[in-house]
């Protein structure tokens, strides 16, 4: 009788690798903000997202990352960054993105300390995996802005830029807004650009406070992520929270990052997740990636194939 594909996955597992990572199935890690690196030359996959058990409160600890070949079983926690003594975030360590960028590895990353605003700083490494390194001399957000989820995007001209968030703390309506880079992404050029507000998309709703006060101009706007469709159209994807709670959205653009941008009317995922990005599997397929469900500590790496279909993304079957 043949063995199953979960049991051939942790023999090779245990012979290539020993005990040095445990072999985890998808379900089994809790993790929120997932974003899902492909790297082809190794034939592997690297998961990274928010991996601290309490993100909300303590001190953040790091980042962790996974490594795997089929998207369902993972090696890890592996350690991807672990704050040095004086590095100025202490808390809040959100949302880590890496893309490969000039023969090296760039963790776009949230973090917060008492007295700082939130702000994304850049990380550097030489391998997918880490570990991550201080890059930016300081945050590529206005310093007197409240901001997170900062994403890498390469325009058609090889200009990257930062597309980030600047929140409804702050701004009552959350705002998405661009700022051009440097080459080496340490620093940004001239002055940031918005893009639009939470409340252009007619599905995003207000969102009630802690203490259960509703401001109804609010809305919330996080996770943007920004792809190249083949028809050479723009989509972002970003979150927000909807009728049924947190969800996520996809806005178009056919003239390049300054838009117009023209929203759905309705979220691409409305079952109490978002915060996801897109990727090619080795395979060719295309996926969307989210956490759900949006509640500490049960959120997890969620995937759904999606189709280009008359230029826009159309979902498959979730898993």
């Amino acid at each position: 009788m043949g063995i199953g594909k979960d049991q051939e996955v942790k023999r090779a597992f245990e012979e290539g690798h020993g005990a040095n990572y445990l072999l985890k199935k998808r379900e089994a890690i809790q993790i929120r903000d997932p974003f899902v690196l492909p790297v082809q030359k190794q034939g592997r996959y690297y998961l990274f997202g928010t991996t601290d058990s309490d993100c909300w409160r303590g001190p953040g600890i790091g980042f962790d990352c996974y490594r795997g070949t089929d998207l369902e079983h993972w090696e890890g926690p592996i350690p991807a960054f672990r704050p040095s003594p004086d590095f100025w975030g202490k808390e809040n360590f959100w949302a880590p993105e890496v893309h490969e960028w000039q023969g090296a590895f760039y963790m776009f990353a949230s973090f917060k300390a008492p007295g700082y605003c939130r702000a994304t700083q850049v990380l550097r490494s030489d391998t997918p995996e880490g570990p991550y390194y201080i890059h930016s001399p300081r945050p590529l957000t206005p310093e007197t802005w409240e901001c997170l989820d900062g994403t890498l995007y390469i325009d058609n001209a090889g200009t990257p830029w930062l597309v980030f968030c600047h929140e409804w703390v702050q701004t009552v309506d959350g705002e998405i807004w661009a700022l051009r880079l440097r080459p080496d992404l340490r620093e940004p050029v001239g002055e940031p650009v918005l893009l639009f507000r939470g409340s252009e998309a007619p599905w995003t709703r207000p969102h009630r406070r802690k203490d259960g006060s509703i401001n109804p101009q609010s809305r919330v706007t996080d996770g943007p992520f920004l792809y190249t469709l083949s028809t050479g159209e723009l989509v972002m994807l970003w979150s927000s929270f909807s009728d049924t709670g947190y969800a996520m959205g996809c806005a178009y653009s056919c003239k390049g990052i300054f838009g117009p941008w023209i929203h759905e009317s309705a979220p691409l995922i409305n079952v109490d997740g978002g915060h996801g990005m897109l990727f090619r599997s080795f395979q060719g397929g295309l996926y969307l990636t989210f956490h759900s469900p949006n509640k500490t500590p049960e959120e997890r790496f969620c995937y759904v194939p999606v189709l280009e279909k008359n230029g826009k993304l159309q979902l498959m079957e979730a898993r």
